[in-house]
């Protein structure tokens, strides 16, 4: 069965037949998860909600589209692990901002990026090509979709490669995840009470937290607590999709 929602799949006898009103461009990382997750967990969860998303809509408005995953993400603080893979932010907007230009000249003006990688940055690009080009940009950071709901379904905060995560890969590609390596690694507190409180911010270099690239308890992961929270996101996305489809773009658009 062709997945007409699916890029990659469907074919220019259909896609002339289409009109297309929403595309999903999602974004992931190639990067250490702990010792036991994948180096892909952020492309591959990522491709999942983006995919799933996108089928749930075709169900009731057959005009998204969803684009391949873009592997690579910002990276530049772990690369003292092997094999993190950095690409730089001016990069990976160079090559979302071209992607878009394709797109508008297709007609599709409403762009939803997925975003599936913490150190991926794409605010300052939408708020500029939407000054630049006849589109709307919507930026969704997938594992954040839930964030309400988190505290019912896992038992710790995930800052990287915990339960959170670890849950997921256990529900998408459990063959891939290895747990009789995992660590738990709780968060090293900063020297600097501002830092902690939040009000000042900076970026952590992740080896100087430990030498296995996590912050966060696997321990209590399961793959029910994965599918648990990968059927609200995507539930959730995909309502998005479809009532932007399914709402005109005019002079106040998406303003009420």
């Amino acid at each position: 069965m062709i997945n007409e929602w699916d890029i990659t799949q469907t074919n220019l006898y259909r896609l002339s037949k289409k009109k297309l009103e929403v595309a999903v461009i999602p974004v992931g990382a190639i990067e250490p998860h702990n010792l036991h997750l994948p180096e892909g967990q952020d492309f591959l969860h990522t491709t999942y909600v983006a995919k799933q998303s996108c089928k749930l809509a075709w169900e009731k408005c057959k005009s998204v589209i969803c684009l391949p995953t873009i592997p690579y993400g910002v990276d530049c603080n772990l690369m003292d692990f092997p094999l993190a893979i950095h690409v730089s932010q001016a990069s990976l907007d160079a090559m979302v901002r071209d992607i878009i230009f394709s797109l508008e000249k297709h007609s599709i003006r409403k762009i939803v990026i997925v975003n599936g990688h913490g150190g991926n940055d794409f605010t300052p690009l939408v708020r500029q090509i939407q000054c630049g080009l006849d589109v709307h940009v919507f930026l969704c950071h997938w594992w954040k979709v839930g964030s309400d709901k988190y505290d019912e379904i896992f038992d710790t905060p995930d800052d990287h490669a915990g339960e959170f995560e670890t849950s997921v890969a256990l529900e998408l590609y459990p063959d891939l995840v290895e747990l009789s390596k995992a660590k738990k690694a709780l968060p090293r507190p900063f020297r600097f009470k501002a830092l902690n409180e939040g009000w000042v911010q900076t970026s952590r270099r992740f080896v100087k937290l430990n030498n296995y690239c996590a912050v966060g308890d696997p321990s209590n992961a399961s793959a029910e607590k994965g599918r648990k929270y990968l059927d609200l996101v995507c539930k959730r996305v995909s309502e998005f999709l479809i009532e932007l489809n399914q709402t005109p773009i005019d002079e106040l658009f998406p303003h009420q």
